[in-house]
C-alpha cells in the first residue's frame, strides 16, 4: 500500500511501480546515507517460469535534492539489460544456480549505474553489474544469501556500494482492513458498519511476499551542497529531500512479426511514469481523477496538490465513520475549511525548528513530495535513545518522518497524524482526541520494541531488507 498499484495507469504496469521507498543514515556506517527503492510490488515467491525482473525498457531513478528547491541536484540512473543463455528450455535454471555466472542460469540480468549532477555531468559509475536470481527454492537456489545475493553487493568507486535484486517485503500493512470502507481494526465495532464485522487481530496483507530493490550506500558527502558530512542537527544544509521516479520512452512499435525473438521497438523521449517519495500519498491522499496525472509531475510542482495534504479526506471521513470516537477532530472540521499545516509539514516541506525539541528536517518554503532526512542525526542505535517504530511519536528522531527506515510503521504513524495526533504542535488550541494516539495496525509491537517486528525480514546491514522468501516454502498453511 505504501505505493502498490497507487494509480490506474501504472497498476497495470508493475516493472515501473514504484512501490516503496526508503532513505536513512546506515547504522552500522553512520557517515553513509542508504537509500533503497522498490519495485514490481506484491511479487508472489512462487511466480515462475518468469520470474520476476527489472524491466529493460525502463529507466530508474534516485533523486536527491539539497538545496530545498525540489529538483534534483543529484539523480543515479539504473537502465538493466537481460540475457537467455539458453534458447530451447522453458526453465529459469537447468540446475542449481551455484554462482552469478553459473551456466545453470538461463535468465541473467545485469545493469548500469550512472550519476547525473545539476550541470548536467553525466559519469557511469558501474556497468554489467549482475544481479542476483529469484530466490527459486532450495534446489534451485541453494545457500541463497551467501553465495548469490551476497556476491550481487558491488563496490562501485566514491565510496559507493549498490545493490539491485530480489529482497523480501519490509513493508507490512493490513489492507484488507483500510480499503474495506476505512475500518481501523482497534475500534472496529464503533465503525458505522460495525454490526456486520467482526473485530479481529490485524493481517499483514504483504507477509511472505518479495519486491525487487535497488539500494545503494553513499557516502555523505557525496550527497550535501557542501560536500562536507553534516554535523550540526539545526542547520539547514544538513537535510536532503529523496524521492524515486520511472521513466518509459514515449513510443512503443509492437512487433509485427511473430517469428521467434521479435521483438517492441521503444523510441523517443523519457517520460514519467511513477514516482515516490513519502509513503501513501497517492495512494490516499491524491483524489481518484488526479493519480496518473500525479505520477507523471515533478516534486518541484506539487503545490498544485497542496489542498489535498492541507484537507485530506480521510481526515474529514473519521468522525463519519467513527460517530463519537473522534469529537475534537469532528469539531475542528466543522469549524471550516481545515488548514493542515501540520501535515504540509510532515509531508510537503519538512518540519522547520521550534516544532519538535532537538528536531528539523525544513527544507524551506517550496512544497514537494520527498522523504526529508536530517544527515546530522545519529541513528538511534548509536545514540542514547532506542530506536522506535513510530518514528517521531516514538520520540525517535532518527525515523518516520526524518526520512524512512524499513521497519518504521508509517502506516501507524500517518494515520495516527491525518486522526490529529500531531495537529497540536502547530495548533496549541486543539487537543487530539484520545483515539487518535491509540490508532495501529495490530501487526507489531509499536513503540520502542522492534525485536517483535519479524526480524526474518530484515538485516542489519546493507541492503536492510531481508532474504527474500522461496516459491518451494512459501506460502504455505
Amino acid at each position: 500500500m505504501s505505493s502498490h498499484r497507487e494509480a490506474p495507469e501504472i497498476s497495470k504496469d508493475p516493472v515501473a511501480d514504484s512501490a516503496d521507498l526508503y532513505a536513512f543514515v546506515s547504522p552500522d556506517n553512520p557517515d553513509t546515507v542508504t537509500i533503497i527503492a522498490n519495485y514490481i510490488p506484491l511479487e508472489s515467491p512462487d511466480g515462475g517460469p518468469n520470474f520476476y525482473e527489472f524491466g529493460t525498457d525502463v529507466l530508474y531513478a534516485i533523486n536527491i535534492d539539497n538545496d530545498g528547491d525540489g529538483k534534483a541536484d543529484i539523480s543515479y540512473l539504473f537502465e538493466f539489460q537481460s540475457e537467455t543463455t539458453n534458447l530451447d528450455t522453458f526453465l529459469y535454471n537447468t540446475g542449481p544456480i551455484s554462482s552469478l555466472t553459473d551456466p545453470n542460469w538461463n535468465r541473467r540480468q545485469t545493469y548500469t549505474v550512472t550519476r547525473v549532477t545539476e550541470n548536467g555531468r553525466m559519469v557511469v559509475l558501474g556497468a554489467g553489474l549482475p544481479c542476483p536470481p529469484c530466490n527459486v527454492g532450495p534446489l534451485s537456489t541453494p545457500n541463497y544469501e551467501t553465495a548469490l545475493a551476497t556476491s550481487a553487493i558491488h563496490e562501485i568507486g566514491q565510496g559507493i556500494s549498490v545493490f539491485a535484486g530480489q529482497r523480501a517485503e519490509g513493508f507490512y500493512v493490513d489492507l484488507g482492513s483500510i480499503f474495506d470502507l476505512g475500518v481501523l481494526r482497534p475500534f472496529a465495532a464503533d465503525h458505522i458498519l460495525g454490526n456486520l464485522i467482526t473485530t479481529m487481530a490485524g493481517v499483514n496483507a504483504t507477509k511472505a511476499l518479495n519486491v525487487h530493490s535497488i539500494a545503494l550506500q553513499i557516502p555523505m558527502q557525496s550527497l550535501t551542497r557542501r560536500h562536507v558530512t553534516p554535523s550540526n542537527a539545526a542547520a539547514p544544509d544538513s537535510v536532503i529531500g529523496v524521492w524515486t521516479s520511472a521513466y518509459r520512452q514515449a513510443a512503443t512499435v509492437l512487433p509485427s512479426s511473430a517469428k521467434p525473438g521479435a521483438s517492441s521497438i521503444y523510441a523517443g523521449p523519457y517520460v514519467q511514469v511513477s514516482r515516490l517519495g513519502n509513503p501513501l500519498i497517492n495512494e490516499v491522499v491524491i483524489p481518484l481523477s488526479q493519480k496518473d496525472f500525479w505520477n507523471h509531475q515533478s516534486p518541484s510542482s506539487d503545490v498544485q496538490f497542496a489542498q489535498y495534504v492541507s484537507n485530506p479526506e480521510l481526515a474529514r471521513l473519521l468522525p463519519v465513520l467513527y460517530p463519537g470516537v473522534f469529537p475534537n477532530l469532528a469539531a475542528y472540521n466543522a469549524a471550516g475549511t481545515p488548514n493542515r499545516a501540520d501535515l504540509t509539514a510532515i509531508l510537503m516541506t519538512g518540519i522547520p525548528s521550534g516544532v519538535i525539541p532537538g528536531f528539523q528536517n525544513f527544507t524551506g518554503k517550496v512544497q514537494a513530495d520527498m522523504l526529508r532526512l536530517n544527515l546530522a542525526i545519529p541513528p538511534a542505535v548509536t545514540s542514547s535513545t532506542l530506536p522506535s517504530n513510530l518514528g517521531l511519536l516514538g520520540g525517535d528522531l532518527a525515523g518516520f518522518p526524518n526520512g524512512r527506515r524499513v521497519y518504521d510503521d508509517v502506516v501507524t504513524i500517518e494515520i495516527q497524524a491525518v486522526a490529529g495526533a500531531t495537529l497540536g504542535l502547530v495548533d496549541p488550541s486543539f487537543t487530539p482526541d484520545g483515539a487518535a494516539g491509540l490508532v495501529n495496525q495490530g501487526l507489531t509491537s509499536s513503540g520502542t520494541d522492534i525485536t517483535a517486528m519479524g526480524t526474518e525480514n530484515y538485516l542489519t546491514s546493507f541492503p536492510y531488507l531481508g532474504v527474500p522468501h522461496s516459491g518451494y516454502y512459501t506460502p504455505s498453511s
